[in-house]
């Protein structure tokens, strides 16, 4: 296993910035994910952004974007939607591209008929090869807490997908949905593009990595071949009580990552 490096999501930031009334913005946002020892955040990176990440030293791990993909290929607006950000993170020469399943208006999707399932495939299919030619990947990231519903996400890329498109393994959301990510990631290792990384306790996030009941080792050893980033996405909503702060949690998280692919392959990642 050689990842790239490891990274971080912004949502848990700005969430706990906002649960501890830390009033923020990129400058200090980007800063301290930088304090907390990544070397990448997953962003837009839109110019004025760039420069603050130029500076800090952080490079750009992907882009995410949330939206509907069941209806009908020309009612997604991807010119719009998808390709402005798909041109910034080409530009920051980040290779990944994440896409999340939304509800109509935002939000998880729900169940889906067997027809958006292969329409959802169709649809990612369409968005890859629109991207291909900037140097990137497309990866559907798994946003649903229901087996049933997660198994529709999976299947669209499976069965209804293209091989360019692959997945982007959240291991929170998998569980919360009672599939194990390591099952996925063992099964799927070729279409593994993205991982987001948290760890907890039933449906309850913890600090951070190495504290809940996520396999973490079976979990890198199922992603011998990844290259791609490592990215954290610690989350401390309402339902825990957090004992440290993120900065401090996002870098107890990445020793711990460290450390682990050091011990599987006898080197240590950025």
């Amino acid at each position: 296993m050689r990842p790239a490096g490891v990274a971080t999501a912004l949502y848990g930031w700005m969430e706990r910035f906002a649960r501890d009334g830390i009033d923020w913005d990129w400058d200090s946002l980007y800063g301290a994910c930088a304090r907390s020892g990544v070397g990448a955040v997953e962003t837009d990176p839109t110019l004025a952004k760039r420069a603050v990440l130029d500076r800090l030293g952080l490079r750009v791990s992907a882009s995410y974007i949330g939206m509907p993909l069941t209806p009908r290929f020309a009612d997604l607006e991807v010119q719009d939607r998808v390709m402005p950000v798909a041109q910034r993170l080409a530009a920051a020469g980040g290779r990944v591209l994440v896409l999340n399943a939304d509800a109509r208006g935002g939000g998880p999707a729900g169940p889906k008929t067997p027809s958006e399932v292969a329409r959802q495939g169709e649809n990612l299919s369409r968005i890859a090869d629109l991207v291909a030619p900037l140097g990137l990947r497309i990866a559907l990231h798994n946003h649903a807490d229901h087996y049933d519903e997660a198994a529709q996400d999976l299947e669209s890329v499976i069965v209804h997908s293209d091989d360019a498109v692959g997945l982007c393994i959240d291991t929170a959301w998998a569980m919360a949905a009672g599939h194990d990510p390591v099952d996925w990631a063992r099964e799927h290792s070729a279409r593994v593009l993205a991982v987001h990384l948290r760890d907890q306790s039933g449906k309850v996030p913890t600090d951070a990595l190495g504290e809940g009941e996520l396999d973490l080792a079976g979990l890198l050893e199922a992603l011998d071949g990844y290259e791609g980033w490592l990215t954290l996405e610690l989350w401390h909503p309402d339902t825990m009580t957090p004992r440290m702060g993120m900065v401090e949690a996002v870098r107890a998280s990445a020793t711990l990552l460290r450390e682990a692919i050091g011990t599987q392959s006898g080197q240590e990642t950025r």
